[in-house]
């Protein structure tokens, strides 16, 4: 019998030393997380294991001469040891390219970065959890609480107008002024695009209430909006400075603006509310340069990096950080409009039935 105790004594010993064994494996697999290292030397971790890693993949929606570019030339600067190869294409092109590889086993990009790409990579499954000590800075209702993503630049939605062909003061100043007979078959929106013709319904949806949504919804089919598939924001704006569109509804509210400072006769209004969402950076499953990936988000939060955004004609997720003075009409009217944030997770909520009113009111 003492035999036996003596044995079962052991045993317990064993069980226990094995049981701490693997919870302080556990811990230290844990702590060894790149992504999700927080101890006083995280900077040095990362720099240490980048080295080894040598590179990181950035798939962004930024255009390449104004921001990617310069974006990856100052982070290479910053980190001489690790070479950043981009690839620049269009959200939806983004998501596709990602999603082949994800189902292909045969993953390449290792941050992902757009204005509608990370709802899609969210949804789909492919992003997975990432902290940054930057994000201390960054207004709390752009934080994500599943820290699936991060946020790169602000974008604020609006009406270009042509500025020969209508007046500041016909100019629609509310939603109710796109009723007026004098738009009707005049106003264009992008069809088929999160952040188009589905993000203007969207946003009023959350801010007016399913009823009141629907029945301004009822009454603007009747202004027979051109819906236009094929163009982009960027494109409907193009038609308005041709003088081809009265208005274009629902485009990024600085293009115009953009446009307007190398002598186009175009601008913007913003309508209260007034959409916003996010550019995100989403880290997806199994990517092959950790240390590097997240030395590339920290670097596109800071100062310098949301700096160059800026410069580049963004809107930086930072609030500490100046908006380029030729967009100050938009930062300006931000203070007389109220902004109705539409994160990736409301996205991700509304956009398809958003487009299901869209197509049921509009064939009526």
């Amino acid at each position: 019998m003492v035999l036996g105790a003596a044995i079962r004594l052991a045993v317990c010993r064993s069980i226990s030393a094995s049981l701490v064994a693997m919870l302080m494996a556990a811990s230290a697999q844990a702590v060894e997380n790149p992504l999700t290292y927080k101890a006083a030397d995280r900077q040095e971790r990362l720099m240490e294991g980048a080295k080894a890693e040598g590179e990181v993949v950035f798939y962004s929606a930024m255009i390449v001469n104004q921001a990617l570019r310069p974006i990856s030339d100052g982070f290479m600067k910053k980190y001489p040891f690790i070479k950043v190869n981009y690839w620049r294409s269009e959200s939806s092109g983004i998501f596709t390219k990602l999603a082949a590889e994800m189902r292909a086993g045969k993953l390449v990009a290792d941050v992902v970065e757009g204005t509608g790409v990370g709802e899609s990579v969210i949804q789909a499954g492919f992003a997975q959890a990432y902290d940054t000590p930057l994000m201390a800075e960054i207004p709390a209702r752009y934080h994500d609480p599943n820290m699936l993503w991060t946020p790169t630049r602000r974008s604020f939605f609006g009406i270009g107008y042509n500025t020969k062909t209508t007046s500041a003061s016909d100019v629609p100043k509310t939603y109710e002024d796109l009723l007026d007979p004098r738009w009707k078959g005049r106003m264009a929106w992008h069809a088929g695009s999160a952040s188009g013709a589905d993000l203007f319904v969207t946003n009023l949806r959350m801010a007016w209430g399913e009823e009141r949504a629907r029945a301004y919804l009822d009454r603007l089919a009747e202004q027979n909006i051109i819906s236009l598939s094929g163009a982009s924001a960027r494109g409907l704006v193009d038609r308005v400075i041709a003088g081809e569109l009265g208005l274009a509804l629902n485009i990024f509210a600085h293009h115009p603006l953009i446009s307007a400072a190398k002598g186009a006769p175009v601008s913007s209004i913003l309508l209260d509310p007034v959409a916003s969402t996010i550019g995100t950076m989403i880290v997806p499953k199994g990517v092959r340069h950790p240390h590097s990936a997240m030395l590339l988000v920290d670097y596109i939060l800071s100062k310098e990096g949301q700096q160059i955004l800026s410069e580049a004609g963004y809107f930086p997720s930072r609030t500490d950080v100046a908006t380029r003075a030729d967009l100050a009409p938009i930062t300006d009217a931000l203070s007389r409009v109220s902004e109705q944030f539409v994160s990736p997770e409301s996205l991700n909520k509304y956009t398809v039935s958003s487009e299901e009113m869209i197509q049921t009111v509009m064939k009526k």
